[in-house]
C-alpha cells in the first residue's frame, strides 16, 4: 500500500494553550481515517495544516510522495449569495478547472449536475441566499466531490445534512477509491465509511485499524496498560523513598545517579491517566411536570403559500421521548416554535396548541445561545464546581467566550439550558459541534432524564438511543407518527417500498399475462401486410436508420466536450426526443412485423 502522505513533527499553540506538539503520523493510499478528540484541543487546525491552509508552528514537515489531488470541506463554505448555485460551483472550482482539457472540462461539468441532482439541488438555478444552512452544506459538497480528488479532507461533513443527504454521502464515500481524513460525530457514518480512527489525545496521536467499537475496546486496554505501569513505578518509587530516607546525606555523594533516577520515577508516578469526562449529574433534575404537557388539536400553519403543518392532532405525555425528522426545510425547526410559543408571526396558524401550568421548556436552538463574546466563561455561568464538571478547569475560567472552540460553546450553551431544570427538554439539532465523547455523556444524561423530551436531530446513533417513537415529516403539513428509533423506521421503509415493487411486478405480470390471451382469441388468422402496412414498414425502416444516425452524432458531439453550455442543453434535449422516437417507431415496427 503506497503512503500519500508523511507527517512529522509538527506543533500547533494558540497562546499559552498548546493544542499538539512536534507529532507525526502517515497515511497511505486507501485509508478513510476518522479523527477523534475532544472540543478545542486542535482537530480543525491540523486539518487545516494538512490541506494547506496553515502552518505548523515548530516547523516539522508535510511530504505528500506522490502527485495527488486534494479536496478540503471546511465546516464554513464562502459564497457569494448573489450567485446562482451552478455559477457558485463553477466559480469556487476555477483552481482545479483551469488544469483540465475539453474532454475533462465537460465531464467535470457533467459531474457537477449529477451532484446537484443526487443532493436534492435542483439545475443550480436557485440564488445561494434563498439555501437554507443544509443546503449550502451539499452545495459545498458538489463541488468537493466532483472533482473527484485523490484525497479528500473533511471537516464535520455531515453537520447540517438531512438523513437523505447524509445516506447518499455514506454510500458514495463507502464506494469511493478516494483516500480520506475527516472529523465527525456521527458513530454510524463513522463505522460505515471509515477503516481507521486516529484518536489526538494529550498531545499524542494513536492508531487503531477497524471500527469505533475497536477504538473504543483498544484505546481502554492502552489507558489500563499505562494505569497499570503508573502502578509498577509507584512501587519501585516506594522502596527508593525508603533508601533515600535511610541514606545520610554525607554517604550519598556516590549514589548520585540513583537520586537522579529517583526523582524522574517520582515525575513518572505522578502521571495518573484519567479521561476528560462530562459529568451531569450535579446539575440537577427535572422538575415536577403535572399531567398536561402540550396538547394540540387541529393545527394548521401556512407561511405565504406554503403548507408546514396540516391538521396536527396530538397530546404530548409526560416521560415521553419522541424524535423528529425529515428533509431539510420541511418545517421541522418552525413545529418546534409553534410548540413553545416562540414563531408564528407573518403566517397564519390555526387551531389549538394547549401548555400545560407546571410546564418548564428549556429549548436547545439549533442557531446556538447569543453569548456576550468579551465576556468570560465564568461571567457567563458563575459557578466553578458546574464548569468543571463541563471540562472548563481552572485555567479557561478567564478565557473570553470569543476564544472558545464551537464544540466549546455549545458545551457552554447546554449547561446554561440543564441548569434551568426542565421538565419538557426540547434539542433541535444537539449534536452538531459536539465531539463524540461529550455525545455519549450526554446520551447518558438524556437516558435517565426525568421528563419529556423532543429531539430533532439527523444523528441516527443518537436517535436509536434516546427515542421511543419518531413524528416524520412528510413535507405539505403531514406528519407520521412511527413507533420505535430511526433504524426501525430505515428498515420499514425499506421493506415497504421492496414490498410495494414486488406487488406492482406480480400485478404487472397478470395484467400482461390476462391480456396474451385475449389478444390471441380476438387476431384473426395470420394475414398478409396491406399495401398501406408495408408502405409504413419500409418507411419505419428508413426512419430508424436516420434516427439511430441522429443518435450517434448527438452522444458524439457530448463527449467531444467542445460544445458550448448553452448548446450542449440544447442538443441535450434534442437527444432524449431522439431516444423517444426510436423506442415508438421499433415497437411499430415489431407490430407491423408480426402480422
Amino acid at each position: 500500500m503506497a503512503s500519500y502522505l508523511q507527517i512529522e513533527n509538527i506543533s500547533k499553540s494558540y497562546g499559552p494553550k498548546v493544542l499538539f506538539d512536534r507529532i507525526g503520523f502517515n497515511i497511505n493510499e486507501g485509508d478513510k481515517i476518522a479523527l477523534i478528540a475532544p472540543n478545542g484541543t486542535g482537530k480543525t487546525s491540523l486539518m487545516r495544516i494538512l490541506a494547506g491552509k496553515d502552518k505548523s508552528d515548530s516547523g516539522g514537515s508535510i511530504k505528500f510522495l506522490k502527485q495527488i489531488r486534494i479536496a478540503f470541506l471546511e465546516q464554513e463554505y464562502d459564497f457569494d449569495p448573489e450567485a446562482r448555485v451552478y455559477d457558485q460551483v463553477v466559480a469556487s472550482s476555477q483552481e482545479f478547472m483551469a488544469g483540465l482539457d475539453d474532454d475533462r472540462l465537460f465531464e467535470y461539468e457533467l459531474r457537477i449536475r449529477q451532484f446537484l441532482t443526487s443532493f436534492s439541488l435542483g439545475d443550480g438555478s436557485q440564488k445561494m441566499k434563498e439555501l437554507s444552512g443544509g443546503e449550502v452544506k451539499r452545495v459545498a459538497l458538489t463541488q468537493m466531490l466532483a472533482t473527484e480528488a485523490d484525497f479528500f479532507i473533511m471537516d464535520e461533513p455531515t453537520n447540517h445534512l438531512d438523513l437523505d443527504a447524509i445516506e447518499f454521502l455514506e454510500g458514495y464515500l463507502k464506494k469511493s477509491r478516494c483516500t480520506l481524513f475527516m472529523v465527525t460525530h456521527d458513530r454510524y457514518f463513522l463505522d460505515r465509511v471509515c477503516n481507521t480512527v486516529m484518536e489526538m489525545d494529550h498531545g499524542a496521536i494513536y492508531i487503531y485499524r477497524g471500527d469505533y467499537e475497536n477504538y473504543l475496546v483498544k484505546r481502554q486496554e492502552r489507558i489500563d496498560n499505562y494505569n497499570a505501569e503508573t502502578d509498577k513505578v509507584r512501587n519501585i518509587l516506594r522502596r527508593e523513598l525508603e533508601w533515600i530516607h535511610a541514606t545520610p546525606c554525607a554517604r550519598s555523594g556516590k549514589a548520585k545517579y540513583r537520586k537522579d533516577a529517583f526523582y524522574e520515577l517520582k515525575d513518572r508516578a505522578e502521571q495518573v491517566y484519567t479521561s476528560s469526562k462530562v459529568t451531569f449529574s450535579d446539575v440537577g433534575g427535572a422538575s415536577r411536570l403535572g399531567s398536561k404537557i402540550i396538547n394540540c388539536k387541529d393545527v394548521d400553519f401556512w407561511y405565504d403559500d406554503k403548507c408546514y403543518l396540516s391538521h396536527f392532532t396530538y397530546n404530548f405525555q409526560r416521560y415521553e421521548r419522541v424524535g423528529i425528522v425529515g428533509r431539510n426545510g420541511v418545517g421541522k425547526s418552525t413545529f418546534i416554535n409553534l410548540l413553545t410559543g416562540s414563531d408564528g408571526e407573518g403566517g397564519t396558524l390555526t387551531g389549538v396548541i394547549d401548555r400545560g401550568e407546571s410546564l418548564r421548556i428549556g429549548y436547545y436552538h439549533q442557531s446556538g445561545m447569543k453569548f456576550d463574546e468579551d465576556q468570560t466563561v465564568l461571567e457567563t455561568v458563575n459557578d466553578t464546581h458546574l464548569l468543571s464538571q463541563f471540562l472548563f478547569p481552572h485555567d479557561m475560567l478567564s478565557n473570553r467566550i470569543s476564544k472558545l472552540s464551537g464544540g466549546e460553546k455549545r458545551r457552554l450553551y447546554l449547561l446554561t439550558i440543564l441548569m434551568q431544570q426542565p421538565n419538557l427538554l426540547i434539542l433541535d439539532e444537539p449534536t452538531n459541534d459536539l465531539d463524540i465523547v461529550t455525545l455519549n455523556v450526554l446520551e447518558e444524561y438524556l437516558q435517565a432524564f426525568k421528563g419529556s423530551l423532543i429531539i430533532v436531530s439527523h444523528d441516527r446513533h443518537f436517535l436509536d438511543r434516546l427515542v421511543d417513537h419518531l413524528f416524520v415529516f412528510c413535507g405539505d403539513g403531514v406528519v407520521k407518527d412511527f413507533i420505535g428509533g430511526y433504524s426501525e423506521y430505515r428498515s420499514y421503509i425499506k421493506d415497504y417500498e421492496a414490498e410495494q415493487k414486488r406487488l406492482k411486478d406480480a400485478a404487472d405480470k397478470a395484467a400482461k399475462a390476462a391480456a396474451q390471451p385475449a389478444r390471441q382469441q380476438s387476431q384473426p388468422a395470420k394475414r398478409r401486410l396491406t399495401w398501406k402496412e408495408q408502405r409504413e414498414l419500409e418507411s419505419i425502416e428508413s426512419e430508424l436508420a436516420s434516427l439511430n444516425e441522429e443518435k450517434d452524432a448527438i452522444e458524439q458531439k457530448l463527449s467531444g466536450g467542445t460544445a458550448a453550455y448553452e448548446e450542449i442543453q440544447k442538443i441535450s434535449l434534442r437527444f432524449e426526443e431522439v431516444k423517444s422516437l426510436i423506442d415508438e417507431k421499433e415497437m411499430r415496427w415489431l407490430e407491423l412485423s408480426d402480422i
